[in-house]
């Protein structure tokens, strides 16, 4: 409360609070204008039996569900994110741009991404309209109707991309993963009223247990969150005049989950387009195709597979973000140009090595812990039965991760006017 007190005191911080939350009211408006022609009865039935498709609408904070123009929310600039770093291992002039060209390299990638927005946007909004109209979910759309709705797709899916950056602005946090937290989030009173609607008085036990299992996961994701490993760091006493410098002890601080909820959100993204291409292609005059996009509907469906990949993909992005945004060579020269040594280790190639083989270890510990914690409670729904129960695992993964790294960027501010 004391914080939250000091927060208002502020005129600079209030305002960037206020303004931020502005931002996300907008952009709930903006998840909640529908796209006409379509069945609603039918639409609940569809996301109540696909398990897959129900998951990506909890992740769109429902606007897919509901069939609104943003029903894609963010997920057609967070692949075109995931496409253009994986491009990077394949190109070295974008490696170069991405890494070593500084903050107008950087501009310059982020950009590519923004116009890669456009087209997946198109992809997907296109190929999910489609689905539904085979499923007689949506009436018959005329040429001009199919352009007005997938004009508007896009037009959504850049506009949250823009609110989301005007969010990060303000360094209160990301915005793409604010944006999602308040999706998230306000699908909240609607799972809890839909649980205590179907509540069932024989199943007590098991809704008791799917509390434990959430507070489990969130106790979890806050330890792994905090955790790091100290690397010992000594600093050669070096005499300059009158004065001494060096000579002290630190540490250097290695987290066990560099990539916070940026693995949950990119496997999510990658895990959305088999399924939507399957989808698309599963009512193809051509057999060999229609045949092969039942076997992927059907692998998507399954709720081992899918959760199999699930974990294998969380594993996977947080070993590529953390070689992304932690590089042990550099680390070891800047501590090197500081006359800084770990003890027992030669500075140099032989520190880049040791930091990069303990960042290995360190980093398999949360990647296994972040993907079991993501598939947890999808296991213990699938073999209780129970599909209405109000928090997901993903979800509460990336809530709670989320409220950490605002209540850090939080303690930042207030730090700053303390000095």
């Amino acid at each position: 409360m004391n914080k939250i007190l000091q927060i208002f005191k502020k005129p600079d911080l209030r305002n960037k609070i206020l303004f931020i939350l502005a931002l996300l009211v907008i952009s709930r408006v903006v998840s909640n204008i529908p796209i006409p022609a379509l069945d609603s009865l039918k639409l609940k039935e569809f996301f109540s039996q696909n398990q897959f498709f129900g998951l990506v609408s909890a992740f769109t904070g429902g606007s897919l569900s509901s069939l609104s123009i943003g029903m894609l929310g963010l997920g057609p600039y967070i692949t075109g994110s995931i496409i253009m770093q994986l491009l990077t291992m394949i190109f070295p002039s974008l490696e170069q741009m991405y890494k070593y060209d500084g903050e107008a390299g950087r501009m310059r990638f982020n950009q590519y991404s923004r116009l890669l927005t456009v087209p997946l946007a198109a992809l997907q909004g296109y190929s999910f309209l489609i689905l539904l109209s085979r499923q007689n979910i949506i009436g018959v759309l005329s040429p001009l109707d199919w352009v007005a709705a997938i004009a508007a797709i896009i037009a959504s899916s850049l506009f949250l991309m823009w609110l989301g950056e005007l969010i990060t602005e303000k360094n209160l946090g990301n915005g793409v993963s604010l944006l999602i937290l308040a999706g998230i989030v306000s699908g909240f009173p609607r799972s809890i009223q839909q649980s205590l609607f179907t509540y069932d008085a024989t199943q007590l036990f098991t809704y008791i247990g799917f509390v434990v299992v959430a507070l489990i996961v969130i106790v979890g994701v806050v330890y792994i969150s905090e955790a790091q490993r100290n690397i010992p760091v000594n600093y050669a006493r070096r005499v300059r005049g009158m004065r001494v410098y060096g000579g002290v002890s630190t540490y250097l601080p290695m987290r066990v989950n560099n990539a916070g909820v940026i693995p949950i959100i990119f496997a999510l993204s990658l895990l959305l387009l088999p399924g939507m291409a399957a989808n698309f292609f599963a009512g193809s005059s051509v057999a060999i195709v229609a045949s092969s996009a039942r076997f992927i509907q059907s692998i998507v469906q399954n709720q081992w597979i899918y959760d199999g990949m699930y974990f294998l993909l969380v594993v996977l992005f947080t070993y590529f973000y953390t070689a992304v945004t932690f590089d042990p060579k550099s680390i070891s020269e800047n501590v090197q140009k500081q006359g800084g040594y770990i003890p027992g280790i030669r500075p140099g190639a032989m520190t880049a090595q040791f930091l990069n083989h303990l960042l290995n270890r360190v980093t398999l510990v949360g990647a296994v812990f972040l993907g079991l914690i993501a598939i947890l409670p999808n296991v213990v729904r699938g073999v209780t039965g129970i599909s209405s129960f109000a928090i997901g695992g993903t979800s509460i993964l990336i809530v709670v991760s989320v409220a950490l790294e605002i209540m850090k960027q939080v303690d930042a501010q207030l730090s700053m006017y303390e000095y």
